[in-house]
């Protein structure tokens, strides 16, 4: 029984990191919370390099957002060019 609810939990912490990892790339392209949403394109181009570069930040948005920028040379071009005008 024990195990069942320990998996449980782990499960929904990836929940949790996964929609909090939604709501940053929401964010993203945009830079404020009332602007347009990010495209599907932009989130698939930063998912991998947020669990590659910034996977302690999660869930905090604003802490991924300024860790991809501290860590702009090493994003992978389709991420980098989310941040770039």
């Amino acid at each position: 029984m024990k195990a069942r609810f320990a998996g449980f939990g782990a499960s929904a912490n990836r929940v949790n990191a996964a929609l909090a990892l939604g709501v940053f790339l929401a964010l993203l392209a945009t830079g404020s919370a009332s602007a347009a949403l990010a495209t599907p394109e932009q989130k698939k181009a930063c998912t991998p390099d947020v669990y590659r570069l910034c996977p302690g930040e999660i869930p905090n948005v604003r802490a991924i957002t300024a860790c991809l920028r501290r860590q702009k040379a090493s994003l992978s071009d389709a991420c980098r060019a989310v941040f770039e005008p």
